[in-house]
């Protein structure tokens, strides 16, 4: 199955692209609830089973579901926010061939061990009232029993979040065709527990119709830049960190190490003056190339065969490091600027606009997000909204970080990084990260390529370390993640 992500507007569209085609809603819901009785029926014995279900298509999908497990020997009865007789289309069709028990969820004693969440779809657009309500807010201790059908209720599928709060837990959501953003994005993702995508009769083509510009990550989208038996270091680019003081050096050197690790030919620390000793003291394989200033970092960038360049991490804030972003990006290398790089311009954000060009990727956190792009990310739909539009405005790749980083191009193309583990956050992530991103942007990769790709390795890296992990251990797991990557291509 493909990576694309699609909007409840698209998800509808594919629907109703699949009705013209061939395939009736009312067969759609026969199958999708057939894919989730068949999913629970994967993970549990028959036990107890209460299916919850709503007024509408979610609803009639819970009926379905309640059937399949009835016909497996589960114990199955059915709890409905309001008289079923309220049911209306296909969702009153399959409320009369359910011939089992139904009950009104306030009327009912009965104990499950297992619950089945179909009272609302990905389309709700309202916060859960009543019965509802009181059932979500249960629902957190009860969550590794509760199987939640599209999208956990409460959550908005594109939006990723709940209207005040409340929303169902599930440990196990089984949603059909493709993924929306809610299964991608926080705070919805934790809602949702695991994700199963079921394929339940939508033709493939109805993609061809939608366009989807999002996806979620992951090697199917790029193609690693493995080098060709004739290639030697110059032909795989050299990439250069520009360190900070001495007191901050050791930013740069791990976006160094990274960058060499992920394939850079040469790497070198840009120092200044005061740093020379302490970068050549910590380096091997990576370089030291003094410079003084702006006209300094200039001057070296001059041989084009330093065709990439990280700055921002420990370079510290304030005009000079503005200026050495102004060199960078005048030099037309291509440019990685985080940290320091992205603060020092957070009081002229346009200043820094007015430069940038592509090849060119910036990573901000959202509080660096939100110091250049004010107000950005509570305006837009979710974060992928806030990303594509920054973009736009900033005419190269953004990578907005954090668990569910997205990177978007100014063409509206966008990704969402789903493998990113909790012990990433730790001092000196980012910094490799960025480091990632120029190693890969000297070999010549593309800048949103260069993006995606480094975030999907920096996740698969942090992954494989498991706990305990600093910064430092990032880059070192990279053989064992591109062997693997190797394997797979």
């Amino acid at each position: 199955m493909t990576s694309e992500v699609l909007t409840v507007a698209q998800m509808y569209a594919a629907d109703r692209y699949a009705a013209a085609h061939g395939t009736p809603s009312l067969q759609l819901m026969e199958q999708a609830g057939l894919a989730v009785a068949n999913e629970i029926c994967k993970r549990w014995t028959p036990r107890p089973t209460a299916i919850l279900c709503g007024p509408g298509n979610n609803g009639g999908d819970g009926f379905v579901v309640a059937r399949h497990l009835d016909a497996r020997g589960f114990d199955v009865w059915v709890e409905t926010l309001r008289d079923v007789a309220a049911l209306q289309g296909d969702a009153a069709e399959m409320a009369r061939r359910w011939k089992g028990e139904t009950l009104v969820v306030s009327e009912n004693n009965r104990m499950a061990d297992l619950y089945v969440d179909a009272l609302f779809g990905a389309g709700l657009s309202r916060p859960l009232e009543g019965a509802a309500r009181r059932l979500a807010l249960a629902s957190d201790k009860l969550k590794e029993r509760i199987v939640a059908i599209d999208v956990p209720s409460g959550i908005h599928g594109d939006t990723g979040e709940s209207f005040d709060g409340v929303a169902f837990h599930a440990g196990l959501t089984v949603t059909f065709f493709r993924k929306k953003p809610a299964h991608l994005l926080f705070p919805a993702r934790e809602f949702c527990g695991e994700v199963v995508v079921a394929d339940f009769g939508i033709p493939q083509a109805a993609l061809e119709t939608i366009s989807p510009a999002v996806h979620e990550n992951g090697p199917a989208l790029w193609r690693f830049p493995w080098p060709k038996a004739s290639s030697h270091k110059y032909a795989r680019g050299h990439c250069i960190a520009v360190s900070g003081p001495a007191h901050a050096t050791g930013a740069a050197r791990l976006a160094a190490r990274a960058a060499l690790r992920v394939g850079a030919g040469l790497v070198s620390v840009a120092s200044p003056p005061d740093a020379v000793a302490v970068n050549a003291a910590a380096l091997t394989a990576v370089m030291v190339k003094p410079f003084q200033g702006s006209l300094g970092l200039s001057e070296l960038l001059r041989d084009k065969r330093l065709n990439s360049v990280v700055l921002g991490p420990g370079c510290g804030v304030g005009r000079a490091t503005k200026e050495l972003v102004a060199g960078a990006l005048a030099s037309g290398a291509a440019v990685t600027l985080d940290a320091d790089a992205l603060t020092s311009f957070k009081d002229q954000p346009q200043e820094l606009f007015a430069l940038l060009r592509e090849p060119a990727v910036l990573t901000p956190h959202e509080g660096e997000f939100e110091r250049l792009f004010p107000g950005l990310l509570s305006s837009s739909t979710n974060k992928v909204g806030a990303a594509r539009a920054a973009a736009a405005a900033a005419k190269c790749t953004v990578l907005l970080k954090g668990a569910d980083s997205v990177i978007a191009a100014p063409d509206g193309r966008a990704v969402i990084n789903s493998n990113a583990p909790p012990t990433l956050a730790t001092a000196g992530s980012g910094d490799v990260l960025a480091g990632l991103i120029g190693g890969l942007m000297a070999q010549g990769v593309d800048s949103f390529e260069a993006a995606a790709m480094a975030a999907w390795l920096h996740g698969e890296a942090a992954n494989l370390f498991g706990a305990g992990l600093i910064a430092e251990d990032i880059a070192e797991q990279l053989p064992a993640v591109l062997r693997m990557l190797k394997t797979d291509d």
